[in-house]
């Protein structure tokens, strides 16, 4: 099969770095460590089945890590393995099956649950964090059967959807039902995402909420503030004109530029009623402000500006990453904000009843309650994955949301 592969080369890597202060194209170039290579066919575990892939979503995880925007010291490195095959939010259906696999059959048409936690690393009794759902949370990332790696895409043993083909344990295989596009389900991963931030950091009632970062995720976040606390204010911040109009499109009320950042703190001090306390020197912060920040964006500047508009005893969720570096944080403790982590997703609930986040998705779009298939800009097969990448890269040029690797007929050269 025909898959992106990513190695660790660091001769790979230093070139990458040194030729794309000439052009980013050279992350996609031909001494980066990303390529299109034959992969033999994947060899299933008990348990395990192969997915013939139709959609898959490139994350922003996905293409920070091709631009090489991280750290060599970064933690995670101690939970991933290399080579690897990109692509966790896949769309497709189930080809072959492979010995002791008993709730799934070939022909179903799947969203994959990516993470490696417990059970499909073959590990029982299952951690605490799996008992409960939790599985982003899971202890053995590093255990069991299978390569290190928090989920696939990361894991040598567990190639993602830059691939024809993706092998997964039954366990992560979710049944997309009749009548639900695949372009709606192959947002049912970043779906989850937002919706676990929402869920288990809720806006307090008739509170205002601020959205900061519309890519996918904060886009996502607004359209599940808008079904689920229909009360809340939601103010967004946007960098690009395309999405600050579906920023609109999906329920914002009020939408601001990133810059300048002062015009951010006016704006917000203008709709919360909040005075500005202007410093000696530098930004000034709002005596009161917003109630939740989810911030999908994860930068200093984005978690510096939360700090300066988010009320006392607020909250910022985070679930954007970026790289760290020095930020003024002292309104955190003076107006003792939680600033909070948020990864991935799990068993959630939703009106009493508990089911995984996407199930919850796709319940949703069945029965009509949402649509969020407006934020899919783009479409790549996978071996025009240099222009794929670079519609990720410039944003505001290409007008990219979230874009998609197609196979059309379950094949990248059909």
């Amino acid at each position: 099969m025909k898959a992106l592969v990513v190695s660790s080369s660091i001769p790979r890597i230093v070139a990458t770095r040194l030729l794309a202060k000439l052009t980013p194209r050279a992350y996609v170039g031909p001494l980066a460590p990303l390529a299109l290579r034959e992969l033999p066919t994947p060899t299933l575990r008990p348990g395990w089945v192969a997915i013939r892939t139709e959609l898959c979503g490139l994350c922003g995880s996905d293409y920070k890590q091709v631009f090489l925007k991280g750290s060599m010291d970064n933690p995670m490195t101690a939970l991933i393995s290399f080579p690897q095959v990109l692509g966790h939010e896949v769309v497709g259906t189930i080809e072959s099956v492979g010995p002791e696999v008993r709730r799934r059959r070939v022909g179903e048409r799947v969203v994959l649950n990516p993470w490696l936690s417990c059970e499909p690393r073959g590990i029982t009794p299952l951690c605490e964090w799996c008992q409960i759902g939790e599985y982003a949370q899971c202890v053995n990332f590093t255990g069991g059967s299978l390569a290190p790696g928090i989920h696939h895409g990361n894991s040598s043993d567990a190639t993602g959807g830059f691939a024809t083909l993706v092998p997964a344990h039954e366990s992560q295989c979710i049944p997309v039902p009749d009548g639900i596009a695949s372009e709606a389900a192959v947002l049912a991963d970043p779906f989850s995402v937002s919706l676990h931030a929402t869920l288990h950091h809720p806006p307090p009632p008739s509170g205002t909420a601020l959205v900061y970062g519309c890519g996918t995720l904060g886009l996502l976040n607004i359209a599940i503030l808008r079904l689920l606390y229909p009360q809340v204010r939601i103010l967004a911040i946007a960098r690009f004109a395309h999405q600050h109009r579906l920023a609109e499109q999906l329920g914002a009320q009020q939408v601001i530029s990133w810059r300048p950042i002062e015009e951010i703190l006016q704006t917000v001090s203008g709709s919360t009623g909040a005075p500005l306390l202007k410093p000696w020197y530098g930004l000034p912060m709002l005596n009161g402000g917003v109630d939740v920040v989810y911030d999908s964006v994860g930068s200093p500047e984005s978690v510096e500006v939360g700090v300066r508009i988010t009320r006392s005893r607020g909250r910022i969720v985070v679930t954007g990453v970026e790289m760290p570096q020095r930020f003024e944080w002292t309104p955190l403790y003076f107006k003792e904000i939680a600033l909070i982590g948020s990864n991935a997703f799990g068993v959630e609930e939703i009106e009493g009843r508990r089911q995984h986040a996407m199930e919850w998705y796709l319940e949703l779009i069945h029965t009509k309650r949402l649509d969020v298939t407006p934020i899919i800009t783009h479409r790549f097969r996978l071996e025009s994955y240099r222009d794929a990448f670079m519609a990720c890269y410039d944003q505001g040029r290409s007008g990219a949301v979230k874009v998609l690797f197609e196979y059309p007929n379950g094949s990248e050269s059909a």
